[in-house]
């Protein structure tokens, strides 16, 4: 067949867009300041009887106890998440050995900016989720290695933490980024291997590349690591610019050319092949995907 465009929207995405789960109440917190006062302490009673002292303690026996900070989680910690787990605000789970199958991985930890104006921001704002959301994914780089394009045409993502208001409310104030392999719709593929500088080698980027068991567009179109059975690989990006989303008739078109040019490049015979093309759509887009990808068959 001549080379002909699939359309089909880029996802699932894990992106700054993903909804907060978990049960996080809205709240507005203030940071507390000390005040002090030039009117004198007052001068205790020296009448006052034991027996008064005494019936205070006994109507307040123990003092409340006092909540104990939620520390930061270390780093280079292996977690056996689900992808539901993985995209969720907020993590209780338990780190595994790395050495047993393994989901994600722990390449920062980093202490949240939360004060603005002399106000402590609630640990689920907008503006704080947003602030890690951004940390994030600026990371992963330094973790995973690779260029801009490697790490978009990879299945390697990042995911991100933050404590619970209840935990924040102790004094928490710590956010964790792990990175994530997408193995499908809604699955997370077990990471094996040394992952640092992994997208920094060939056979790292040919092992966590972006492949599909079938033809993008079609029903059983699927991302997978490159590392499973697959019949179709994303080879290269198609950069969008930025700013507000273009429009959908756009973005189309200015893949064709070059995802046309990548299919003929990979194809035996340069008159008859096959290319496939997704773009965003604008709320992938105003979540960060300001780019498309070309999808080749593989021999």
């Amino acid at each position: 067949m001549i080379g002909s465009v699939i359309g089909s929207m880029i996802g699932p995405v894990i992106s700054p867009a993903s909804p907060l789960k978990g049960v996080l109440a809205a709240a507005t917190l203030f940071a507390a300041t000390a005040c002090s006062s030039d009117a004198p302490e007052p001068t205790p009673d020296p009448t006052a009887s034991a027996d008064a002292e005494a019936g205070a303690q006994a109507a307040s026996p123990t003092a409340p106890a006092t909540a104990t900070e939620v520390p930061a989680p270390p780093s280079r910690r292996c977690y056996a998440l689900t992808f539901d787990d993985a995209i969720a605000a907020t993590s209780d789970a338990e780190p595994v050995p790395c050495a047993d199958e393994h989901t994600t991985i722990t390449y920062r930890v980093g202490e949240l900016d939360s004060v603005r104006a002399g106000h402590l921001l609630a640990v689920d704002s907008e503006t704080l989720q947003s602030q890690v959301a951004e940390r994030c994914p600026e990371a992963l780089g330094d973790f995973i290695g690779g260029s801009e394009d490697d790490r978009r045409l990879s299945v390697l993502r990042s995911v991100w933490f933050t404590p619970t208001v209840e935990e924040s409310d102790t004094g928490a104030n710590w956010f964790r980024c792990d990175v994530v392999a997408l193995a499908g719709s809604g699955e997370l593929a077990p990471l094996a291997g040394r992952l640092q500088g992994t997208l920094d080698r060939d056979a790292g980027r040919d092992r966590w590349g972006l492949c599909s068991p079938a033809e993008p567009g079609t029903d059983a179109f699927s991302r997978v690591p490159c590392s499973q059975p697959h019949d179709w690989r994303a080879v290269e990006v198609v950069g969008l610019g930025s700013g507000d989303y273009p429009g959908e008739q756009q973005v189309r078109s200015a893949g064709e050319g070059p995802c046309e040019d990548a299919g003929r490049a990979a194809a035996d015979d340069p008159l008859e092949f096959d290319w496939g093309y997704e773009w965003p759509t604008a709320e992938q887009w105003d979540a960060g995907r300001t780019y498309g990808v070309c999808w080749v068959p593989e021999a």
